[in-house]
């Protein structure tokens, strides 16, 4: 895992350094972030992962960002620097946490931290982490990187993270004795779909009673299922689905 991420870092890398000062202010694709905000937040996310890491290192507790407040404020603080010096720190910050992962005794990648999102993990979840923000936010630059540019074990594994999680969501967020298809405001019905991809093969059924069968390569289906994409180039009539963090 080391190694892939070390690979989606340098592909990153070598993609920002082809830009200019005049791109960094520009729009990224996701809402109210430029690209300068996505680098900050890309370089000021390696270190936050660092602190992870020593975190399970040392068995001294250090959250991943100090808190939300000083979190935002980096990232808002560091976006509109100059192409230089936001990869000058990118690179910077990303050698230091694959240095301090490639040095991880063994015996302690089975230690538990806790993310900034309150979940415990275990150390060795980290790195997987860490390859999630590489590729996913690399298309959000809008750089000319796209979802069918992701490697095929990338996509295969967060295609399958993903529908595990809507899935789970599917059968808990309804109370037990709601109906089946009640169409109470207050517990909206779960999207409930069949998933095929028509690249490899793959297949999923998501909540107790699909009503759509969506298809597509599988790049696709899971950039529309993270929000990277209206899902224009699927088949099958599209279900809302809730937001991923």
């Amino acid at each position: 895992m080391l190694d892939t991420v070390d690979r989606a870092t340098q592909r990153l890398l070598n993609a920002v350094d082809k830009l200019t000062d005049d791109d960094v202010p520009a729009p990224s694709l996701l809402p109210d972030w430029t690209r300068g905000h996505l680098l900050a937040h890309l370089a000021r996310n390696a270190d936050g992962l660092l602190n992870l890491l020593l975190w399970a290192r040392t068995g001294i507790e250090t959250p991943q960002y100090a808190s939300q407040f000083l979190r935002d404020s980096d990232i808002e603080n560091g976006a509109p620097r100059p192409i230089a010096e936001q990869l000058t720190d990118l690179r910077a910050a990303s050698d230091r946490w694959l240095a301090l992962a490639r040095t991880m005794p063994a015996d302690r990648w089975a230690y538990e931290v806790r993310a900034r999102t309150g979940k415990q993990l275990p150390a060795s979840a980290i790195p997987w982490l860490r390859l999630r923000e590489l590729e996913i936010h690399h298309v959000d630059l809008n750089i000319g990187y796209t979802p069918q540019d992701w490697p095929a074990e990338f996509v295969a594994r967060m295609l399958a993270e993903r529908v595990a999680g809507l899935d789970h969501a599917a059968a808990s967020n309804r109370p037990a004795d709601a109906k089946p298809m009640t169409t109470d405001p207050a517990h909206p019905a779960p999207p409930s779909f069949v998933l095929e991809t028509t690249d490899t093969g793959y297949s999923a059924t998501i909540g107790p009673a699909p009503t759509a069968t969506i298809t597509g390569p599988s790049y696709d289906v899971l950039a529309w299922l993270i929000g990277r994409s209206d899902g224009a180039d699927l088949t099958g009539e599209l279900p809302t689905l809730p937001a991923w963090l």
